[in-house]
């Protein structure tokens, strides 16, 4: 949980939601609950339809050294895993505390920045494995006569959409593979397909 002390160190909250549709009063519930104040509690609703985030935008350029910026989830935080990574280094450049309420992270202790860099060393991993495996099985089907790997199950408008999801990085692999009902082996071939080098 977020320190309260006597040093001029604020606490800022930050919640975000995907869609208009979306109620943001769960996070501003638990980002109060924990300490901070109302007037600190910074909110989003991300439409898809844009990548920036002015609110996230402003949160940053409030955030000083030695501040303590809070957040319900990871994913309230970040779209993606490379978004994750990013602003999880300019957190530490500037000197922030984060805090993760659902997920019990705080990087304050070293548990927490062990966690956090094990979170986004994983998944990064894991992401580049699935890709590795992928081409490598594109290689082996092609060297074999086959145009590919096994029979695509998305049609050429379901690429389109998931490759549109993705580059928005508003979704994880996760969500998109959830979304289309389908794995998230399956996303990444779509992925594959629709990439720009292909």
């Amino acid at each position: 949980m977020p320190q309260k002390g006597a040093s001029l160190n604020k606490l800022f909250g930050y919640g975000r939601v995907s869609t208009q549709q979306q109620n943001l009063d769960s996070q501003v519930d638990a980002l109060i609950g924990v300490g901070v104040a109302p007037d600190d509690v910074y909110l989003e609703k991300f439409t898809g339809t844009k990548a920036n985030r002015p609110v996230w935008d402003h949160v940053l350029e409030l955030l000083r050294e030695g501040d303590t910026l809070v957040v319900t989830r990871l994913d309230r935080l970040a779209r993606s895993m490379k978004d994750l990574v990013e602003i999880g280094s300019r957190l530490k450049d500037k000197g922030v505390i984060l805090v993760v309420t659902e997920q019990g992270m705080n990087t304050s202790t070293l548990e927490g920045r062990l966690l956090f860099n094990l979170l986004g060393a994983i998944a990064e991993f894991e992401h580049d494995l699935i890709v590795a495996r992928t081409k490598d099985g594109l290689a082996a089907a092609r060297a074999r006569g086959r145009k590919g790997g096994r029979k695509a199950v998305l049609s050429k408008r379901a690429d389109a959409e998931i490759r549109k999801r993705y580059d928005e990085g508003e979704l994880t692999v996760s969500q998109i593979a959830e979304m289309f009902r389908v794995s998230r082996p399956t996303v990444y071939r779509s992925l594959e397909r629709t990439s720009p080098s292909s």
